[in-house]
């Protein structure tokens, strides 16, 4: 029997979005009989909630090092690097696997400075648009670049990302492979029709249109022009009614900011909801306001849903939401746009269903959790193997990698 490869997962905090189902849900099935995972992982923010629920749910038990976080300190993250350089001169993992900026940061480099023979990150997104002012952002880029020279591939979930990242020379387009999000579908590609549970803690009927937005109440989502547009709607359509589901740092001055529009009665703030699929059963429609993207998973949890999509054409969101063919794309920050996207999906149930059936489809056969333990166990095999380390069959080559 060949030895296991020993793979350490590094994230900066396992708050409560997209990234932290994707490293639990991987860490839970690369196979168990060829991988050994160790998942590590910072601190959450006081307003960001948590998914270690979720991981004790499929087994994982992620390793904490509290000085991994989001805030950025140059101290605080130099001793990150040295705690995770320890850890991996003691632990000897044959990969490092990083997700996210932060650590991606001190997670390379003390694999570098530990010796570990593969070092893989994975974009998720980037923090090069909508985050910080240009010249945090130019150092950020060239931050990238030198961190890309230490990697021995890099990840994107789409292939707008790749093509982004290899234009702005984070590295060259042979390094990086594109390996798109799995997850675990099942309670979304069950919903058949209402579940009532948001309807009623709304206090609506099953005939009232509802429109939601899934995410962390944070900038970057842009909610405020989701309000915008639902001020909008409002106008024409003045029995719709909005949820916002999630919650963040945000939420007060999102809560204010409805008041002061006069639609605090249309929207409902539901705040962290645990199970989703029925959250989804009692929405007419799934929107995304957000000014930058990588892969929305609400967008996938809502087209398993068979739910349509209005989306802000930002990001790896084109690679998701087809024009016209599974929901509508508008510009970012244009809540005028925005609710005309609405308006036409909420007033046409034909071209919604439609919609939510071909946005089901594809989703079924292209996002599934075990394509993705495949793809990478995969690319973890062929990695090893050019540094001569066979403990594997490395099997057929990762797209995007020579």
């Amino acid at each position: 029997m060949s030895p296991r490869i020993s793979v350490a997962r590094i994230f900066s905090r396992l708050n409560i979005g997209g990234p932290s189902i994707h490293v639990i849900l991987v860490s839970a099935t690369l196979d168990p009989s060829r991988f050994q995972s160790t998942l590590i992982v910072g601190q959450e923010g006081p307003t960001e909630g948590n998914m270690f629920e979720l991981a004790a749910r499929y087994g994982v038990r992620p390793v904490r090092i509290p000085s991994l976080g989001r805030e950025i300190s140059v101290w605080n993250d130099l001793w990150t690097t040295m705690v995770l350089w320890r850890w991996m001169r003691k632990a000897r993992p044959h990969v490092v696997h990083t997700h996210t900026s932060k650590a991606g940061f001190s997670g390379r480099l003390a694999a570098r400075l530990a010796g570990v023979p593969v070092i893989v990150h994975t974009f998720h997104g980037h923090v090069f648009d909508g985050y910080f002012g240009p010249v945090l952002t130019r150092m950020f880029i060239l931050l990238e670049r030198l961190l890309g020279r230490l990697s021995d591939a890099i990840i994107t979930i789409s292939g707008r990302l790749k093509d982004e990242l290899v234009r702005r020379k984070i590295a060259p387009a042979d390094k990086i492979c594109v390996i798109e999000l799995g997850l675990d579908l099942d309670a979304f590609l069950a919903v058949k029709g209402r579940s009532g549970v948001l309807r009623a803690q709304i206090g609506i009927d099953s005939e009232t249109p509802l429109v939601g937005i899934v995410g962390r109440l944070v900038p970057i989502k842009d909610h405020r022009t989701f309000l915008q547009a639902a001020a909008r709607v409002r106008e024409k359509h003045p029995r719709v009614r909005f949820a916002i589901i999630g919650d963040g740092e945000l939420r007060s001055a999102l809560q204010a900011f409805a008041a002061e529009a006069g639609i605090e009665a249309q929207v409902y703030f539901a705040g962290w909801q645990k199970d989703l699929a029925p959250i989804y059963a009692d929405l007419d429609l799934v929107v995304i306001s957000s000014r930058n993207e990588g892969t929305p998973v609400s967008i996938i949890e809502g087209f398993a849903s068979g739910r349509p999509a209005v989306a802000t054409r930002v990001g790896g969101i084109p690679d998701l939401v087809q024009e016209g063919k599974n929901g509508l794309l508008v510009p970012p920050g244009d809540p005028v746009a925005l609710a005309q996207g609405i308006i036409r999906i909420i007033e046409d149930p034909e071209m919604a269903r439609l919609f939510g059936g071909r946005g089901r489809e594809e989703i079924r056969a292209r996002y599934g959790v075990q394509r993705l333990a495949s793809d990478l166990g995969r690319l973890y095999c062929d990695l090893l193997a050019r540094k001569g380390i066979r403990l594997q069959e490395t099997g057929k080559s990762v797209d995007g990698m020579a």
